[in-house]
């Protein structure tokens, strides 16, 4: 893929994530204002959740942007992670508004409050229309692109949710049950949660230099040692810094032998490593009988 397609590509995709971004701002304010208006403690909720969808494609915009960027002395992996720390950010604060939101669908349970069913009906049908919308926009850049598909199936999950208080509202239109807002609202609430700690986990297992969930060591192993020449791999270290952006790096060790043949080796395993299992940065260090304990993982015991 050249660049100049890459480059095209990530305009194309960013001003559709751009416009995405307003058309959800502007339903988020609308929701908000419907909500205090109706008295719907679930169009609140789906506010919040179009919001926080907002605040994730800036993320996702501002993480196409940074991608570009190259590498420097102080940043040698650039700026690949603050799509990482962002997201952490933006999932803490969700999951400390949608506890709120429980608390106050309690309360609504405890103290059911009249609702103007025909207002909730109306904004989050404008809802639904936006992000039927963002979906279609976004739907050719999420074959290609993780963090494109993210922020497509989040609008897909919104539009679903539009539906549910549409439906709630028309129900405390026609038979005025009132019960129903909060019970939407812890829905879309649970819904919020298991996402937000679904995005905490991920995130942690990249912060903390876990393993990438399509490399397997094991596999590995095996092939670096059928490459004739290799006794055995050893120390190896697999992490992600960002999307697409695998790391490895090994000691590779090898019988007593000229430096280009050792080389020889060392190339070939580069070339296995990036073509069949998909690692893009590999540092390899070859050797002979100079670590006394050798494995794929050494374990580190402090004395």
């Amino acid at each position: 893929m050249s660049h100049s397609y890459t480059h095209d590509t990530d305009n194309f995709t960013g001003a559709r994530l751009l416009v995405t971004v307003i058309l959800n701002f502007v339903i988020a304010a609308a929701e908000i204002v419907g909500g205090l208006i109706s008295g719907s403690l679930a169009l609140l909720s789906d506010a919040l959740h179009n919001f926080s969808d907002g605040i994730s494609l800036v993320i996702s915009y501002v993480a196409i942007r940074l991608r570009g960027r190259p590498n420097s002395l102080r940043h040698t992996f650039g700026f690949k992670r603050a799509e990482v720390f962002a997201a952490v950010i933006n999932s803490s604060a969700l999951i400390v508004i949608t506890v709120f939101l429980f608390i106050e669908a309690i309360k609504r349970f405890m103290n059911p409050a009249s609702i103007q069913g025909q207002m909730m009906f109306i904004v989050a049908a404008i809802g639904l229309v936006a992000n039927v919308i963002g979906t279609l926009l976004l739907r050719r850049g999420a074959k290609n692109s993780m963090n494109i598909k993210a922020a497509y199936l989040h609008l897909f999950t919104d539009a679903i949710s539009s539906v549910g208080v549409i439906l709630g509202g028309v129900a405390i239109y026609l038979w005025s049950v009132y019960w129903l807002d909060p019970v939407i609202t812890i829905l879309i609430g649970v819904y919020i949660l298991r996402e937000a700690y679904e995005i905490i986990k991920e995130t942690a297992h990249i912060l903390m230099e876990g393993a990438p969930g399509d490399v397997c060591i094991d596999k590995i192993g095996t092939a670096i040692e059928g490459i004739p020449g290799v006794r055995d791999i050893h120390h190896v270290h697999a992490w992600s810094v960002g999307e697409h952006d695998n790391h490895l790096e090994a000691h590779i060790g090898v019988d007593d032998m000229m430096v280009s043949r050792a080389d020889e080796i060392r190339a070939q395993a580069d070339k296995m490593l990036r073509e069949e299992f998909n690692i893009g940065h590999v540092t390899l260090q070859i050797e002979c009988e100079s670590c006394p304990d050798t494995g794929l993982i050494k374990q580190h015991v402090n004395a």
